[in-house]
């Protein structure tokens, strides 16, 4: 009986992703552990393998697909003397068999009846709009004009997705011109580019799963979660100091960066005063033995926060060396889940990009996040004398109900002590 290959979840948030790329084509022998496919998630582009073994009988999915959901069929496997008449059979009779899945158990209705159920439209309609049934029964409850819809599927197709998020093209204040006058103003705005009613000129930039994955968190954790923040100012001349001479005495074995020490000095912290080392559950505070560290880092397709786990227990070079690792993975998209879920704090450095000082929004369901600012040479007062010393501002945002402002100004204390005094990191 041929097997359905259906879309993974690989993340605990995934509830639906992009079929990036099909690594094998219809045809194709398949065997148990072999990697079909890869799958755009919410934060990364994983491989996907097939538990069963046979041959590749029919592609239902397209690669660049985007938007599909969790447990939809995307291939169907044939068995040894099947043949593709029996893929057809399968889909369309799947209340009389139910195939056993390749990829994740539970069962979803084919591609293929929307692909049959699309006909070409009838004599005397007007021009035929490509949406998938299902868009089209959720557009005519809700009394959407999906010609005014710009879909993200394959060749401009509106899915569910779109009408339910409706993309820029409709849902934007940007209104589109009035019919009659869009030749005219299509010329003047150039490739790519809409003009509106009131003549300015703006193009659509589609979201991804990392970018709609973020908003949706941090827009949870503002809203649910009550933000508490607490600034210090750290001397850090000590620490460019002895970058300096462990880089030079490293040579080519590492070269540690700033954000290095801070990551050291926030887990030794989090070590000397585990109170701040912390999530919120309604049930109890969960404490956690080990520092996992999440550092935000900028990829060009949104951010996403790997993790340096037990950092507490790593030298400054183990520190540099992974982290620049995972780093460079991050912003290819070849991250696993297990090294950017989890994590019990959280580092945000704007400081390279000459920001002075901000403040972060939580990452949940941890308690606190630093927001690091850039080393910026001022006059301090010294034992009664003014001088000139490096100065870093860093903010701590905590999450009120488990790390309150007494525990996070503690806390903050020790990450000062450390950070200015780096020696003492190494004891």
């Amino acid at each position: 009986m041929p097997i359905n290959v259906t879309m993974p979840a690989l993340s605990p948030t995934m509830t639906e992703g992009n079929l990036a790329k099909w690594l094998k084509k219809e045809g194709d022998k398949v065997s148990a552990g072999d990697v079909i496919a890869e799958i755009e998630t919410d934060k990364a582009t994983m491989e996907v393998e097939a538990v069963d073994e046979g041959t590749l009988g029919k592609i239902l999915i397209p690669e660049g697909t985007q938007g599909v959901a969790v447990n939809s069929v995307i291939a169907v496997l044939l068995e040894e003397g099947e043949s593709a008449s029996d893929v057809i059979l399968s889909a369309s009779e799947g209340s009389q068999k139910v195939p056993s899945p390749a990829v994740a158990a539970a069962p979803a209705p084919s591609p293929l009846r929307e692909r049959e159920a699309e006909a070409k439209p009838k004599q005397g309609e007007g021009p035929r709009i490509f949406a998938s049934p299902l868009a089209k029964r959720i557009a005519k409850d809700k009394g959407v004009d999906l010609s005014a819809i710009k879909g993200s599927g394959p060749h401009g197709r509106i899915v569910k997705a779109d009408v339910e998020s409706p993309s820029p093209r409709s849902a934007s204040p940007h209104l589109p011109l009035p019919k009659g006058e869009g030749a005219g103003a299509s010329a003047q705005a150039g490739e790519g580019y809409q003009k509106d009613i009131y003549g300015q000129l703006y193009k659509d930039l589609l979201n991804n799963n990392i970018k709609k994955i973020t908003a949706k968190r941090l827009t949870e954790a503002k809203q649910t979660i009550p933000h508490f923040y607490l600034t210090v100012e750290c001397i850090i001349d000590n620490l460019l100091a002895a970058r300096k001479d462990l880089n030079e005495q490293g040579k080519d074995a590492y070269k540690l960066s700033v954000n290095d020490f801070i990551i050291k000095a926030s887990a030794m912290a989090l070590k000397s005063y585990p109170a701040a080392n912390v999530s919120w559950s309604d049930a109890a505070i969960l404490q956690y033995k080990h520092a996992d560290i999440s550092i935000a880092v900028s990829t060009p397709n949104g951010l996403i926060t790997p993790i340096i786990k037990r950092a507490e227990e790593k030298g400054l070079a183990e520190i540099s060396n992974e982290m620049k690792e995972l780093a460079a993975r991050a912003r290819a998209g070849k991250l696993k889940p297990e090294e950017f879920q989890g994590g019990t704090f959280s580092i945000s450095n704007l400081g390279m990009y000459g920001v002075s000082e901000f403040q972060a929004i939580i990452n949940p369901p941890q308690s606190c996040i630093l927001a690091v600012g850039a080393g910026i040479e001022k006059p301090v007062v010294i034992n009664g004398k003014i001088e000139i010393r490096t100065v870093m501002n860093v903010t701590l945002s905590t999450d009120h109900r488990s790390v309150d402002g007494a525990v996070g100004a503690e806390w903050l204390q020790h990450f000062k002590r450390y950070i200015e005094n780096p020696v003492s990191m190494l004891v």
